[in-house]
């Protein structure tokens, strides 16, 4: 053992609560057009608003935002059962996760619930990780009136906003790393919120780990021991 090496210290995977006040959404191209549809609520084209976008993106950040100005429930549709329908409905709006996974969903009680929310003007917001097409729905009745609905999308974020996206991270975490820190880790990295924050949680977890503050050379052997070899050894 060499030393001078720190010594290594435990690191605890403790959760981090994520903060989904309208004031901490960081809006740019990439989510734009999503945010001013939440924003311009009650003003909506249907009673039905899909909201899609890869994991990570915002969808839940957005969903949250809206649920606190529409006073609305949020579930995930794996709690969508037959016998939660009229539960669900009569608190005058909803939030619906994840109508994407699959193993979760039942077709039948989703489709029965937009009716209902429907009959009593209850709006819904379902957040989707894929598009209405490529769900895979067995229910044509529910796959017709969710390509009805209107859909919008958040796409992948630009250079600014993964930038921006970095920072907030890093303080949500109270972590203070230098400008080209996150110069090197934006440079390299796909263009993926979720991305993002798996990274940034690793960082924390190695600079803990190891007793150390977060560098750029240690940013560095992240981004490799997470598979973005080629991309850190060409910059460095």
């Amino acid at each position: 053992m060499r030393e001078n090496a720190p010594p290594r210290q435990l690191a605890f995977d403790l959760p981090l609560d994520p903060r989904y006040g309208r004031e901490d959404f960081l809006v740019g191209p990439a989510n734009e057009a999503a945010y001013a549809l939440i924003e311009a609520w009650p003003d909506w084209p249907d009673s039905v608003l899909v909201l899609t976008g890869p994991a990570g993106s915002g969808k839940s950040h957005l969903a949250a935002i809206w649920a606190e100005r529409a006073h609305a429930w949020t579930v995930t549709a794996a709690e969508v059962g037959a016998d939660a329908v009229q539960h669900l409905v009569s608190n005058g709006a909803l939030v619906i996760e994840d109508i994407d996974r699959e193993a979760a969903r039942n077709e039948a009680a989703l489709f029965h619930l937009l009716n209902r929310a429907r009959e009593l003007a209850c709006p819904v917001l379902l957040t989707s990780a894929a598009g209405i097409d490529a769900l895979g729905l067995a229910t044509p009745d529910l796959r017709s009136r969710l390509r009805l609905a209107p859909s919008i999308a958040i796409e992948a974020p630009d250079d600014a906003l993964l930038r921006a996206v970095l920072v907030k991270l890093f303080v949500d975490r109270q972590l203070v790393v230098d400008l080209s820190v996150i110069e090197a880790l934006a440079l390299r990295i796909d263009r993926s919120l979720g991305r993002a924050r798996d990274l940034v949680a690793e960082l924390d977890r190695d600079a803990l780990g190891r007793g150390r503050r977060i560098s750029r050379p240690l940013a560095l052997a992240v981004l490799r021991r997470m598979g973005f070899e080629d991309e850190a050894d060409a910059e460095a």
